[in-house]
């Protein structure tokens, strides 16, 4: 897909009912009985303090993980963008070809008085995707859709490490985790047009069948660290 044109959105609405009726599905394995992963157990304070902190995270299309974080309680701001690759290559146009290193990714600036890293962490493996599936997510495949963790610090780059560790050691899911860590080279913001896309097209079939699920997901097991949009609005004018 190189485009938003309609010819690419109903395939991309194809390919995920598609998914739904074959039962697919992208948030993780180990929530879909309704049940909640562990935290993690290594979940210090950032080593350099201040009131924002940046995650980077990769897992499938960057709609859905844009609106999974947007709802979480303590995160001030999220774009959808590219990491992995050159700055040359960093357009939706080019990063579909799935060539360039890039993978759809999500950059994340949240308060760590509200919500710590681990927690970002938690929800990532938890409800935002599914961390098993290599090189894909439900109906999107390429290694554009890979599962990733950029860190932005040798601390974070602990913790994620540390977790993955936990969440293998307690077979939390059917199969490996396939997550890569990384420290991130650099972000690219996304196109406008691809920014909030879940806010402003709510009836697409693709948020319905793939995306708004991870939302309705996240308040239902994680109820206190749920917040509205107009939470978020709120947030982001402090």
């Amino acid at each position: 897909m190189r485009t938003l044109s309609r010819s690419s959105l109903m395939l991309r609405a194809g390919a995920a009912l598609l998914a739904l009726v074959v039962g697919a599905c992208t948030a993780s394995p180990a929530t879909r009985d309704g049940a909640m992963i562990p935290g993690p157990t290594n979940d210090p304070a950032p080593a350099t303090r201040g009131h924002e902190q940046v995650a980077v995270f990769a897992g499938g299309c960057f709609w859905g993980l844009q609106a999974v974080f947007e709802h979480v309680k303590g995160v001030q701001q999220v774009w959808a963008g590219y990491a992995g690759g050159s700055a040359d290559t960093a357009s939706y146009y080019r990063v579909s070809d799935g060539d360039t290193g890039h993978a759809e990714s999500v950059k994340i600036v949240y308060d760590p008085a509200q919500v710590s890293y681990g927690t970002l962490l938690k929800v990532f493996f938890s409800v935002a995707h599914d961390p098993t599936q290599l090189d894909r997510q439900g109906p999107d495949h390429g290694t554009q859709y890979r599962s990733e963790i950029f860190t932005t610090s040798a601390q974070q780059a602990e913790v994620a490490r540390a977790y993955i560790a936990q969440l293998e050691a307690a077979r939390v899911y059917p199969a490996p985790i396939v997550t890569k860590v990384e420290p991130l080279p650099a972000f690219y913001m996304a196109e406008g047009y691809h920014q909030d896309y879940y806010r402003t097209h709510p009836n697409d079939p693709y948020i319905v069948y793939n995306d708004a699920p991870k939302v309705a997901a996240l308040r239902k097991l994680m109820p206190a660290l749920y917040q509205t949009e107009t939470a978020l609005a709120q947030a982001q004018q402090r």
